[in-house]
């Protein structure tokens, strides 16, 4: 495990739910646990949505004091430096979806790059719109990449359709997640199933639960 770990990707591919679930996982090794929410962009889908359970598991919430309001580009506190500079930290990094929301992590990119000790992962989602096929998901990837400037370093595979989705459907995403590996370079670290569902057949998973729900 990385001290900084980076969520990113498309619009509505659950990386916010995956950050919170792998704050709790880093919470098992390291008792300074911080999850910064930099999602300036959508407003129904925010790690604020879990303060409350966060909290109570001892996981600092950074996020803007606008996030869940009316104001349209809340801005980032600057106690997000503290996830920076504070190398006791264990921290994860949610980042807003597709290139636009990625532009908040240049601001922190060369601290993170130069220290060296961060992954960054792309979440991907087979079954969201403009997301449906490898080469589509790359374009989204290599955008984001642009606007962050920082490169990803490994896939999370998080294709799922909500609380439709089946062990049939997890499955049926693996070969779309491997030939994004094999385009990018990148490896698949995990694939992420809600605990509900089996994971007979499905190597490397991650079960999660469901944080963040929709407005």
């Amino acid at each position: 495990m990385k001290r900084i770990t980076i969520f990113a990707g498309h619009y509505g591919s659950g990386k916010t739910n995956i950050a919170i679930n792998y704050a709790f996982k880093l919470k098992e090794h390291n008792e300074n646990v911080a999850i910064a929410d930099l999602d300036i962009v959508n407003p129904y889908f925010r790690t604020k949505d879990a303060e409350g359970i966060l909290r109570c598991n001892g996981i600092k919430l950074i996020s803007s004091p606008f996030a869940n309001s009316n104001v349209d580009t809340p801005a980032l506190p600057a106690e997000t430096y503290s996830i920076i500079h504070d190398k006791s930290i264990s921290a994860v990094i949610d980042v807003g979806g597709d290139d636009r929301g990625a532009l908040a992590l240049g601001r922190y990119a060369e601290a993170i790059v130069s220290e060296g000790d961060y992954e960054m992962l792309f979440v991907i989602n087979k079954y969201r719109y403009l997301t449906k096929t490898a080469d589509e998901t790359i374009e989204v990837m290599r955008e984001i990449e642009e606007s962050g400037k920082v490169k990803f370093t490994g896939i999370v595979n998080n294709s799922n359709l909500g609380e439709e989705t089946t062990h049939a459907d997890v499955l049926e995403s693996i070969d779309y997640a491997n030939e994004i590996s094999k385009k990018t370079g990148l490896p698949v670290r995990f694939t992420t199933v809600n605990e509900e569902i089996l994971t007979d057949g499905i190597e490397n998973t991650m079960p999660i639960k469901i944080y963040v729900t929709q407005k």
